[in-house]
């Protein structure tokens, strides 16, 4: 590395949320440094829970095998969730507060219960899960034109922005979450399709690799939180005016509208 200060990298990705986006950070972090990526995160988390923001939730990232391999990585990620990164179902996101947003549509879960074991398996997730919803992810970037690597990302809080969470939920019990269809369209039109398993197999394996992931660092999933899972399908660019909404076969729907309250 070039620079070792990550409070450095910190700030430069800080000040991109409201300047211009920052070229790829290879300059100071190897492309698949995790643990540099994540003390980067962490930094930044901190940071912002300073300035009074409050943590809501993790997300799941990289949890389908071919875009772990388009960035050399054999593993998920994770990033945080704050109350004000939240939009309401049917609700609007004035594209000024992004720099160049791409939606996914996903599965979340909401927690009736602390997932506190480092060795947390899938069925005590599923007891733990007191509801499951039709989500959309709004993932946006920092780095200039979504050149990222895995440590991009990571830094990067996992490329996200806000989330839109449909408004009612469903017991886990019953549902077929593994081959839950998902339909994502932009302004009626089609946009992106995909399935359950699409995220490592089942949404509930991506929220066991969080619990597991977040207790042995000491950052447990809490009573409350809202985890999205990992993407369904392809992610879409997003455009002034978009209408969107995802539907996800026997779990809900959840739509936003991509404008300013004027417009």
């Amino acid at each position: 590395m070039a620079v070792t200060d990550h409070e450095v990298i910190a700030e430069l990705l800080r000040d991109a949320y409201t300047g211009e986006p920052v070229p790829p950070l290879r300059e100071y972090l190897d492309p698949t440094d995790a643990t540099g990526a994540y003390a980067v995160q962490a930094i930044n988390t901190r940071f912002w829970e300073a300035q009074g923001r409050r943590i809501v939730g993790r997300k799941a990232g990289l949890t389908a095998v071919a875009v772990q391999q388009q960035l050399g990585v054999d593993q998920p990620d994770f990033g945080v969730l704050f109350d004000d990164m939240r939009v309401v179902d049917g609700g609007r996101l004035d594209p000024a507060r992004c720099i160049q947003a791409k939606a996914e549509a996903e599965i979340a879960f909401v927690l009736g219960a602390d997932l506190l074991s480092p060795v947390t398996t899938v069925e005590q997730v599923a007891a733990a899960v007191a509801s499951v919803h039709a989500a959309i992810e709004i993932v946006d970037s920092r780095i200039a034109d979504w050149k990222i690597t895995f440590a991009d990302t990571v830094a990067d809080n996992g490329s996200s922005a806000f989330f839109v969470l449909a408004e009612q939920g469903l017991p886990v019990a019953g549902l077929d979450l593994e081959g839950a269809a998902m339909t994502m369209t932009v302004n009626g039109e089609v946009a992106s399709t995909g399935i359950g398993a699409a995220a490592l197999g089942n949404p509930l394996n991506a929220a066991a690799w969080l619990a597991r992931t977040l207790a042995a660092a000491g950052e447990p999933l809490k009573t409350g939180y809202i985890l999205l899972a990992g993407a369904l399908g392809p992610m879409v660019t997003l455009n002034a005016g978009d209408e969107v909404r995802a539907e996800v076969a026997g779990i809900g729907t959840c739509s936003f509208t991509f404008a300013g309250a004027g417009a």
